[in-house]
C-alpha cells in the first residue's frame, strides 16, 4: 500500500510557516535592491509597487487561508492545492514551473548572499577580482548548505532559521535607529535619480520579496496541523512584511538622495547605527531564504513525483521517495541543489529574479483563480473555515497577476507560458485519462446553468411568434432499433433551440427497471459523444405510454422554457407504431405544441442534400414552420451542402400570381431559398397530392409535408402513402409562425 505524502512525525505548528515566509520576505531585495528601486521610482513609486505587489499576495494570501482550511494540505504545497482543484496534468505543468522557481530561488538567495560580501573585499590582504572572490564565496555557502540540508534535513534548517530571522530583525530594528544626516534635499514623494528605470522593470526585481507566500506553504507536509498554522503564519507575515516594507521605503527616502539608492546597493549600512550590521543582516536573510527554498524546493518536487506526473515512472518513484524516519525527500533535495548550482554560476541576481518573478506569478495567478472558481461553483463539499475571503478578491488577484506577469516583462512571459503549455502537453500526452479543468470547471458550468435556467424562466413571457425557436422533445422506445429521430432532433437543436431525447421504459419504477434506464442512458450518451450531437439526453419509466408523454410534455427541460415542438418516429413498413403517438394527440393539443412525425425508410435521409418543402392550400399555420425546420436543418454542419426546394401546390390559374408572392419573400429577404428553388405545381380538384409528392421527390433526402388536426382522425391512412421515398417529417403547427 503507498503511503501519504506526510510526515508521520509532523510537529511543525504556525512559526515555521511565519518564519519561512516572513525570511523571505525580508531577505535579499530588501537589503540589496530596496534602495535602488526607491531611487529609480521615487517614494511614491515604491509605495505603489508595495500596493499593487500586495494587491496580488494578500488576495492569494486570503485564498491560501481559505483553501487551507477546507481540505487537508498534504505535501507539495501550492502545488498540491492546485493539481487537487485543476487536475494533476494541468496541476503538474503548474507544478513544475512553481518548483523550477523555487529552486531557482535557492541560487538567487546565495548569489545575494555573496553580495554581502562587498563590504569585506577592502579588507583582504591580497589582490583578487571583486566577482572571482564573490564567486567563490557564493560556491562554498552552497556547498556547505548543501551537506547541512542532506546530512539534517528539515530540522536542521528550522533551527537555523531562528537564529537568522533573530539576526535579521536586529539588523533592521538598528537600521530604523540610524541618522539621516547625510541628506541634504527636503523629502519628496515622487523624487528619482537621473535616468531612473522604468516602473515595471523595478517591479520585477522587487517582486520576489513579496513571494513568501509559498514558501511558508510549501512546508505543509511537515505541519501538525495545516489548516490552523498555514493560514495564521502566511497572514502574518503578510502583513508584517507589508508594513515593513512601507517603513524602510519611507526611512530610506528621507536618508539618501536619490542618486545614493540608486548607485549604491548596499546603502543601507550608510545609514544604520551600525552600518556592518547590514551586510550582517544581508547575509543572514539570504542565508535563511535560501535555507527556505531548500526546505521548500525539493517537497515540491517530491509530491510531483508521488502523484506520477512525469512521463517515466522509474523517475517519479525515485523522486517521490523519502527518508523513511521522516519522508524528508533526500532525492529532491540532490535535483535542487544540482539546479541551484547551475544558476549559482551564471550569477546574475537581476536575470534569476525576472524568471523567479514570472513563475511565482503564474503560480498566485493559478491559487486566485481557484478560490474564484470555487465560489461559483458552489460546491457543498467545499466548505473552508477561514471565512474572510471574497470572491472579488480572488478574482481581482487573479486577473493582477495575469496582467502584470506581460507588463513586467512580455518575451520571459511568453517563453514562461511556453514552457507550461509544452509541460501540460507532454503530461497530457502519458497521462490522457487525466486532463484536469473538468473536476473544477464543471460545478462553475452548472451553477451558470442554474443561473440562466432560471433566469430565462422568469422572463418567459409572452413572446411575438418571429421570436420563434425549437425547444424539441422526442420520446422512444425505439432509441436503439432506429437512429433518425436521435439525428434529426441533433440538427434540430445544433444550432438554433435546445433538444431533449427521452427514452421511454415500459413498466412500474422498480430497483430492476431503475438500473435498466440507468445502463440504457450510458448507451445513448456514449453514442452521443460518438455522433458530436448536442442534445440532453434522459430516459422515463412509466407503466404506459400515454403516461409517459403526459409527464415529458409537462416539464420545462433543459431550456427553461418548456417544450414548444414533440418529435415521433415511425418505420414506413410498420405504421401501427405511430398509433400511440396519434392516440394522445389531444395532449399536445391541450399544451399548445407544435407536432412532427418521422417516417422513417430504408434510403433514410440519404446523402443530406435536398430537402423538399410541399406547401399545400390547406397549410396556412403550417408552412411557414415547415420552412423554418427545413432552414434550421441546413444550419446542421451535415447539410452544409444541401439547399431547400420549395413546392407549393396551387390550382392552375392562381399559379402565377402566387409565385410572385413567393419571389416577392425572398427578395426581402423574409426566405433564406434562391429563387430558382422556387416551383409552382399546379393542382386541380381530382389530382392525388401523394402522386405528385412521390414523383417530384423520390430521390430527395428529406422531404417536409403539412397535416391538419383533423387528418388524425383518419388514423394512420394520411401519413402512411409515399411508398419507395426517403425519410418524410410530418408537420402541423399549433399556429402560424412569422418568418422576419
Amino acid at each position: 500500500m503507498r503511503k501519504t505524502l506526510t510526515n508521520p512525525n509532523a510537529s511543525f505548528g504556525s512559526m515555521p510557516v511565519f518564519m519561512t515566509a516572513i525570511s523571505t520576505i525580508l531577505g535579499a531585495i530588501l537589503f540589496l535592491r530596496f534602495g535602488w528601486a526607491v531611487g529609480n521610482v521615487g517614494f511614491l513609486g515604491v509605495i505603489t509597487i508595495i500596493v499593487v505587489g500586495h494587491m496580488v499576495t494578500i488576495p492569494t494570501a486570503l485564498a491560501v487561508a481559505e483553501i487551507a482550511t477546507n481540505q487537508k494540505v498534504q505535501g507539495g504545497g501550492a502545488y498540491y492545492i492546485i493539481s487537487r482543484s485543476f487536475g494533476l496534468n494541468i496541476g503538474g505543468a503548474i507544478g513544475i514551473a512553481l518548483y523550477l522557481s523555487q529552486a531557482i530561488s535557492v541560487a538567487f538567495y546565495i548569489i545575494a548572499f555573496g553580495e554581502a560580501f562587498d563590504a569585506v573585499i577592502p579588507y583582504i590582504p591580497f589582490e583578487i577580482s571583486p566577482a572571482i572572490f564573490k564567486k567563490g564565496v557564493t560556491l562554498i555557502v552552497m556547498t556547505l548548505l548543501s551537506i547541512v540540508v542532506v546530512i539534517r534535513g528539515a530540522n536542521i534548517g528550522m533551527k537555523a532559521l531562528y537564529v537568522v530571522v533573530g539576526i535579521l530583525f536586529l539588523s533592521i530594528i538598528l537600521f530604523f535607529m540610524g541618522s539621516s544626516e547625510g541628506k541634504d534635499s527636503a523629502f519628496v514623494l515622487n523624487e528619482t535619480a537621473p535616468n531612473p528605470e522604468s516602473f515595471f522593470f523595478v517591479f520585477t526585481i522587487i517582486f520576489p520579496a513579496f513571494t513568501g507566500i509559498a514558501a511558508g506553504l510549501g512546508l505543509s507536509g511537515d505541519l501538525k496541523d495545516p489548516k490552523k498554522s498555514i493560514p495564521r503564519g502566511t497572514l502574518w507575515a503578510t502583513l508584517i512584511g507589508m508594513i515593513v516594507y512601507i517603513a524602510v521605503a519611507y526611512k530610506l527616502t528621507i536618508s539618501a538622495t536619490p542618486s545614493d539608492l540608486a548607485d549604491d546597493y548596499l546603502i543601507m549600512q550608510h545609514i544604520a547605527l551600525w552600518g556592518p550590521i547590514i551586510p550582517i543582516g544581508l547575509a543572514a536573510a539570504t542565508l535563511s531564504s535560501a535555507i527556505g527554498s531548500i526546505l521548500v524546493a525539493p517537497r515540491t518536487l517530491q509530491a510531483i513525483g508521488f502523484d506520477d506526473i512525469l512521463p517515466y515512472p522509474h523517475l517519479n518513484k525515485w523522486l517521490a521517495k523519502g527518508k523513511e524516519k521522516d519522508n524528508d525527500p533526500l532525492n529532491g533535495t540532490v535535483v535542487t541543489i544540482v539546479i541551484a548550482y547551475f544558476f549559482v554560476i551564471i550569477g546574475d541576481v537581476n536575470f534569476v529574479a525576472q524568471i523567479i518573478s514570472m513563475f511565482f506569478m503564474v503560480t498566485y495567478g493559478a491559487i486566485c483563480l481557484i478560490s474564484f472558481l470555487e465560489y461559483f461553483a458552489a460546491d457543498p463539499s467545499y466548505r473552508p473555515t477561514f471565512k474572510h475571503n471574497k470572491w472579488f478578491y480572488s478574482l481581482a488577484g487573479a486577473v493582477l497577476s495575469f496582467w502584470l506577469m506581460f507588463k513586467m516583462n512580455l518575451s520571459y512571459a511568453l517563453l514562461s507560458v511556453f514552457i507550461m503549455v509544452v509541460i501540460y502537453l507532454i503530461i497530457s500526452k502519458y497521462r490522457p485519462e487525466r486532463r484536469g479543468l473538468e473536476k473544477l470547471f464543471k460545478g462553475v458550468v452548472f451553477q451558470l446553468s442554474r443561473q440562466i435556467q432560471i433566469f430565462v424562466q422568469q422572463a418567459n413571457k409572452e413572446e411575438q411568434e418571429y421570436n420563434w425557436r425549437p425547444f424539441a422533445v422526442c420520446v422512444s422506445a425505439d432509441s436503439f432499433e432506429r437512429q433518425s429521430a436521435f439525428d434529426l432532433l441533433g440538427w434540430i437543436s445544433h444550432k438554433y433551440g435546445f433538444g431533449t431525447y427521452i427514452h421511454y421504459v415500459q413498466g412500474f419504477l422498480t430497483n430492476q427497471t431503475y438500473h435498466q434506464s440507468k445502463k440504457t442512458l450510458e448507451r445513448l450518451i456514449t453514442r452521443a459523444k460518438g455522433s458530436n450531437t448536442r442534445v440532453y439526453i434522459d430516459t422515463i419509466i412509466s407503466p404506459s405510454y400515454t403516461s409517459a408523454i403526459a409527464q415529458v410534455i409537462q416539464l420545462s427541460g433543459i431550456s427553461g422554457k418548456g417544450s414548444n415542438l414533440i418529435l415521433f418516429e415511425f418505420p414506413s413498413d410498420n405504421p401501427e407504431a405511430l398509433k400511440n403517438a396519434l392516440d394522445n394527440y389531444v395532449l399536445f393539443d391541450s399544451c399548445k405544441m407544435d407536432v412532427c412525425f418521422l417516417n422513417t425508410s430504408l434510403k433514410g435521409f440519404g446523402y443530406k442534400k435536398e430537402i423538399h418543402v410541399w406547401i399545400g392550400r390547406h397549410d396556412f399555420h403550417n408552412a411557414n414552420l415547415m420552412i423554418l425546420l427545413a432552414y434550421i436543418i441546413m444550419g446542421h454542419p451535415e447539410w452544409q451542402k444541401g439547399f431547400i426546394k420549395i413546392f407549393s401546390l396551387v390550382s392552375s390559374k392562381e399559379s402565377e400570381e402566387e409565385r410572385r408572392k413567393w419571389l416577392d419573400r425572398i427578395k426581402s429577404g423574409r426566405l433564406p431559398i434562391a429563387s430558382g428553388n422556387v416551383q409552382m405545381i399546379p393542382f386541380n380538384e381530382g389530382d392525388s397530392k401523394e402522386d405528385i409528392v412521390k414523383k417530384q421527390s423520390h430521390d430527395a433526402d428529406l422531404t417536409i409535408l403539412g397535416f391538419s388536426s383533423e387528418e388524425i382522425k383518419k388514423g394512420t391512412e394520411r401519413f402512411t402513402q409515399y411508398d419507395s421515398m426517403g425519410n418524410i417529417l410530418f408537420v402541423n403547427a399549433y399556429r402560424k409562425k412569422e418568418i422576419e
